[in-house]
């Protein structure tokens, strides 16, 4: 198999490069993520179609990857609770090697077929549930020995991968393939896959967040009230809402009810 994110980058001599010329090098081929990212949208579509009636009905979400990918995994679904209210166990990342992976290279973790498997069990994972493999490559035994045995399991699983019949395909109901190209730096994932897989994360966590109820108008209602700016932030929504200009009574009524949701509604159960 011929890897696109293995391929040659389109530039040469790199080190004899001005600054500027290499910054705009690098956002041509930035800009062509997302026009490759909208060609998939619908095996996107059909991927949170098929998954939201199982968090409807408590299943969970998990990220699977290593390196780059487990990352963006990790990062994404550590966002979902602040940004959105909900609780940490219903979007999980995993990343090879542990939480220590995050911060570190750990060598080998990888290439270990058996632990993607081995980690998911120890969140006790079941048929509600959904499990999207991470992988740039698309060829991460880590990743793919853990969807192989969620397959045999009867668990839905999905990839997103930047490679044409990659392995990863094979065993993921739900392929999600982003072809962006050579590396600007070549092999260098971090950067045009990295970005694509981000971007479709992006995607299907605020998507099926805006359908599980999250999301009122365009505001994140349930979002939690971790600093003063969200706090603020809380404040002026409730002050539109409920079309009130006295800040001091919108944020304690905000500090009393924990979110915007249950201040607004807790002012209109008032007024009946």
């Amino acid at each position: 198999m011929i890897k696109t994110t293995e391929k040659d980058s389109h530039y040469q001599n790199l080190e004899s490069q001005s600054t500027i010329q290499l910054l705009q090098w690098i956002n041509a081929e930035d800009r062509k993520v997302a026009d490759t990212v909208g060609c998939i949208l619908p095996h996107i579509e059909v991927f949170v179609n098929a998954t939201l009636p199982k968090m409807q009905n408590g299943g969970r979400m998990f990220y699977l990857g290593s390196g780059t990918s487990g990352r963006l995994g990790v990062v994404d679904a550590s966002e979902l609770p602040p940004t959105f209210g909900v609780e940490f166990e219903k979007v999980i990342g995993i990343i090879a090697g542990g939480d220590s992976a995050i911060r570190k290279a750990v060598e080998g973790a990888e290439d270990d077929e058996q632990q993607g498997w081995l980690d998911l069990q120890s969140w006790n994972i079941s048929q509600n549930d959904t499990v999207i493999g991470i992988a740039a490559s698309g060829t991460t035994p880590y990743v793919i020995g853990a969807l192989k045995t969620c397959q045999k399991q009867g668990i839905t699983t999905a990839c997103i991968s930047c490679n044409a019949n990659a392995p990863i395909i094979d065993v993921s109901d739900y392929p999600m393939i982003a072809i962006v190209g050579p590396e600007f730096v070549t092999g260098s994932t971090r950067m045009k896959a990295g970005t694509a897989q981000k971007l479709i994360l992006n995607m299907i966590s605020t998507t099926l967040m805006v359908k599980l109820g999250h999301v009122r108008g365009n505001k994140m209602v349930d979002m939690q009230l971790s600093n003063k700016k969200l706090v603020d932030r809380g404040t002026k929504m409730i002050m539109k809402e409920i079309e009130s200009e006295d800040y001091e009574f919108c944020e304690s009524l905000l500090l009393k009810e924990g979110s915007v949701r249950n201040a607004v509604e807790s002012y209109h159960n008032s007024k009946l």
